[in-house]
This record gives structure tokens, C-alpha cells and sequence, in this order.
């Protein structure tokens, strides 16, 4: 059996989804920039995603931009709204558990001359809203925080958050790195004071190298990439039309029954964790107090940590029985340092490279938890016994 468990890193293309980039690709395959049928044909899709993500975020079409995935859209919010709002201030705030594309992104505006507050988080991986509030300066210009975290799962109180950050200054952008949580939650800026948000579409079931930012229209800020001139100057460079399509035909499979899918993903988490509790010395990380099985936290992600045995030889003992998973965030895996996020949470320093990630999709079954589980609870205790040795 297969089992691929690592859908935070990246998803298997919904079928539909393949179907129409290879349609776009050999058939649809004008520059939407160009002025004949073929360019008019490709400039279709484009009015097609839009329409989609306005319908899902209930805002105008003209607050939408595509762009090449998630570490873009992040670094053009970020370096963007900084560089055109910085005549107001030269505060920004983000947490300690951002993924990379926030953080790098938020050490580079150091070095530029902002100044950055990173909050902390509780042993469930939220952030407190007094420590916001604190935080919180007439100089501040911006608060980046993401909306779920890609190694535990756990889910910040963005609307809340949103409304303080409003009521203390309306002026404060806030903007929220949703790569994990859109296509496991309705997000609605307007409602939740949302001024920016990111979405990646390789996490949602669509193809790699294509992304979206959500700009309110009042928001001031400036471009980061120039050329051409396409999409009304904030981001120049030739559409990439299958993956944008495909993003937008993936986001429409999702929430086409999405309340249905995150209750089946949070009944797949829970039979998980539950199964979990049969290995001795097993920590899974970031649940909620009084919450043992994952409520409140993001249904598709699971990171647990395995006390006695390395995260890098449970992968590949895993791997060689089919099942697919990852040692942290796929986006820092080659990086031989502990995990940021574990540290913050106050994992023990001797479970931090003891800590795999299970995150599900769609596509997981009930059969392929079960098999994982059985494989656990053969291979952890053996690899404990091996290490004793």
C-alpha cells in the first residue's frame, strides 16, 4: 500500500484540475495579452479564476492578483505595503511560528531600517491577544499572522485579532498567510479586517508555481516585480494561465463540499491520534488544553514526537513501507536545525529531532490510517530498541 501523508508539503492535482491545464496548454495557449482569438481565448480563464476566488471571498475582482505561489505573495504584501506605508511608521509585527516566506521576508525589512516585533506563542502554538495588543505602537504599519501553522496545525484567532488591530489603529494593515488554511476554512478579509492574504495553489489539490494575493483596494502599496505592465502594473509578467486556471478549478472542487470534507479530515485526525495514544512515549504536539484529539486545531495536519527515535530515520523506515511523510516543514527540510516552531511551543530539546509531521488530504482513507498505525507500532519500538543498543 501507498500512503501518502505529507499533503502539507504539497497535493495530488485533482484530476479535473489536470484535465483543463492540458486543454489550456495544447489548445488555449494565447498570451492573454494578446489582442487575437487565441489571446482572447486565454484571457478567459483569467476573468474565470477571478470571478471564482471574488465569489469565495466576497470581494471585487479588481483586489486579486495572481502570482507565481505562496512565498511571492507573501513578499509582495510584506515588502510592498512596508516600502509604500513607511512615511507613517516603521513598525511591523509578525509570531515566531510564521513559515519562512514571512520570516526571511520580515529579517530582510530589518535590514532595510524597520523595526519587527515577533510574538510569541502558548504551548498550543496560539498567540495571545494581549501580547498583540502590547505589541501594538502608533508606528506600527503592519501584522502579519498566519492563519495555520504548516508543522502543528494549530489555528490563530484571526478575526479577533483583526478586530483589535482595527480598534487600536485603523490604519495598521493586517495581513494573514492563509497557504494552509484556505480550502480547509471559509475565510471572508472584509469580515475578519483583513487588509492582505496569501494562498498557494499546490496546497489546495491545483498545480505548483501558481499563487494568489488578495489586495484590499484601499490598501497603499507598491510593486516588487516590473515589467510589462500586466495586471494593472502590480505584478508584470505574462500570466501563467493553465496554473491559474487549475488553481481556480481546484479551489471550486473544494468548496463545493468543504464543510463535509473538513468534518471527514477531523474524523481521520482524531482516529489518528487516538491511535497514536497506543505507542509509549508518543507526544502529539500543539493540541489544545482539554482538547486531546484535535478540536480546535486545523483538521489535516498532526505532528507528533517520538521520544527515543530520530525523526530522519522513522521517515525513511516509513518510507520503506509505502507511507510518505515529512520530518517538518518541506520548505526548510535540508536545513539541519531544529524546528522554530517546535522551540516556540516549548517541545522538550530531546524530542525536537524526534518530531514527524502527518498531514492528510481529500484523497486519505480510513484504511491508510489504520495501515500507518499498524506500521507505527511495529517500527517505533524496534527503532527504540536499535538506538538502546
Amino acid at each position: 500500500m501507498e500512503v501518502y501523508l505529507d499533503n502539507s508539503a504539497t497535493t495530488r492535482v485533482f484530476p479535473e484540475v489536470a484535465e483543463l491545464m492540458t486543454k489550456i496548454m495544447c489548445e488555449d495557449y494565447g498570451n492573454p495579452s494578446s489582442l487575437h482569438n487565441k489571446g482572447i481565448h486565454a484571457e478567459y480563464y483569467l476573468r474565470y479564476a477571478k470571478e471564482t476566488f471574488a465569489k469565495f471571498f466576497k470581494c471585487k475582482e479588481t483586489e486579486l492578483f495572481f502570482t507565481s505561489g505562496g512565498t511571492e505573495s507573501d513578499n509582495m504584501a510584506l515588502i510592498g505595503a512596508a516600502y509604500a506605508n513607511s512615511r507613517r511608521g516603521n513598525h511591523l509585527i509578525t509570531t515566531r511560528i510564521e513559515h519562512p516566506a514571512i520570516l526571511q521576508t520580515m529579517h530582510y525589512l530589518e535590514s532595510q531600517g524597520f523595526r519587527v516585533s515577533y510574538l510569541p506563542v502558548d504551548n498550543s502554538g496560539r498567540i495571545r491577544l494581549e501580547d498583540l495588543q502590547s505589541a501594538m505602537t502608533p508606528e506600527t504599519i503592519l501584522v502579519s499572522i498566519m492563519h495555520t501553522n504548516n508543522e502543528i496545525g494549530s489555528l490563530q484567532p484571526i478575526e479577533e485579532a483583526g478586530a483589535l488591530i482595527k480598534r487600536m489603529n485603523p490604519g495598521t494593515l493586517f495581513h494573514v498567510d492563509a497557504v494552509q488554511g484556505f480550502g480547509k476554512a471559509r475565510i471572508l478579509p472584509k469580515r475578519m479586517n483583513i487588509d492582505m492574504l496569501s494562498v498557494s495553489g499546490h496546497k489546495i489539490h491545483g498545480p505548483k508555481g501558481v499563487g494568489l494575493l488578495y489586495v484590499n483596494e484601499k490598501v497603499k502599496i507598491q510593486p516588487i516585480l516590473f515589467g510589462g505592465g500586466q495586471q494593472r502594473g502590480f505584478r508584470s509578467g505574462t500570466e501563467n494561465v493553465p496554473g491559474i486556471a487549475g488553481m481556480a478549478r481546484a479551489a471550486e472542487l473544494l468548496y463545493s463540499n468543504l464543510d463535509e470534507e473538513v468534518q471527514e479530515l477531523a474524523a481521520l485526525k482524531r482516529r489518528f491520534i487516538e491511535g497514536i495514544g497506543a505507542i509509549p512515549n508518543c507526544k502529539v504536539n500543539g493540541l489544545l488544553k482539554d482538547e486531546p484529539y484535535g478540536a480546535g486545531t486545523a483538521p489535516h495536519v498532526v505532528s507528533v514526537s517520538f521520544a527515543g527515535v530520530r525523526s530522519e530515520v522513522l521517515l525513511h523506515t516509513l518510507e520503506e513501507r509505502g507511507i510518505y511523510v515529512s520530518a517538518g516543514s518541506a520548505c526548510s527540510a535540508h536545513k539541519p536545525q531544529p524546528s522554530e516552531t517546535l522551540k516556540a511551543i516549548g517541545v522538550e530539546k530531546f524530542l525536537l529531532e524526534s518530531t514527524i509531521r502527518f498531514s492528510f488530504s481529500v484523497f486519505t482513507t480510513a484504511d491508510e490510517i489504520d495501515y500507518t498505525l499498524q506500521v507505527l507500532r511495529e517500527v517505533v519500538p524496534a527503532l527504540r530498541r536499535y538506538v538502546r543498543r
